[in-house]
């Protein structure tokens, strides 16, 4: 997952990104590589930079697909906070069976992405917009929360806050001022204003303008 995570935010994939992803040595990383590597689930370049094997990005694909229905469940039905869910989540993902999975996502309204806005899998990446990093917006522009990335949902306080000021996915926003000098851009959304470093603003991806309806998943009626 961490190396998926890692391929899916734009950035490079090697032993080093990866300890310090999951907070370990380089050594417990190149090791796990290895592991990887030897099961034929990730490639490794002459760059050194690591990529999922197409039996790799299945693999990790299907461990996120779960992880997304169970937020889902969490988060609109049972009714906790994303950093709760993510982690309760965690737990759960391990121990669905294909049958239930299979239940859960008729229930949920098969979603092509997880709460957050990030794809379930590749097939749906492919057919959805890239969306720009909000840290590249200019003071007045308009904009709708389009994607919290995988990097950004790995931070319980960053994802706790953007709950709270209501910027999730589809929230219209308009930013009022951005400065690098502070290091600090300002919006106004569904909930007032919010004040974010530039480097988790570029976390989060937004589309310019209103943004179509139908990009954002909404649990079925009833």
């Amino acid at each position: 997952m961490t190396l998926r995570n890692l391929i899916a935010s734009g950035q490079k994939a090697t032993v080093a990104t990866v300890a310090r992803r999951l907070g370990v040595s380089p050594q417990a990383a190149s090791e796990m590589v290895g592991r990887l590597r030897s099961e034929s689930l990730v490639e490794q370049g002459d760059s050194r930079e690591l990529a999922l094997s197409t039996s790799g990005r299945t693999m990790a694909d299907a461990i996120f697909r779960r992880h997304a229905l169970v937020e889902w469940l969490l988060t609109d039905v049972v009714g906790m906070g994303w950093a709760e869910s993510d982690r309760e989540a965690q737990r759960l993902q391990s121990a669905i069976s294909e049958n239930v999975e299979s239940r859960l996502e008729e229930f949920l309204g098969h979603p092509e992405i997880c709460p957050h806005g990030n794809p379930i899998d590749a097939a749906s990446a492919k057919r959805r917009p890239p969306g720009v990093p909000l840290s590249t917006l200019a003071s007045g522009d308009h904009a709708t929360i389009y994607r919290i990335t995988e990097e950004a949902e790995e931070d319980a306080g960053l994802l706790s806050y953007l709950e709270a000021r209501g910027l999730r996915p589809g929230a219209e926003i308009v930013v009022q001022a951005s400065s690098e000098s502070l290091d600090a851009i300002t919006l106004t959304g569904p909930r007032g204003a919010a004040t974010l470093g530039l480097r988790p603003a570029s976390l989060i991806l937004v589309l310019p303008g209103k943004a179509d309806a139908a990009l954002f998943h909404r649990l079925p009626a009833g």
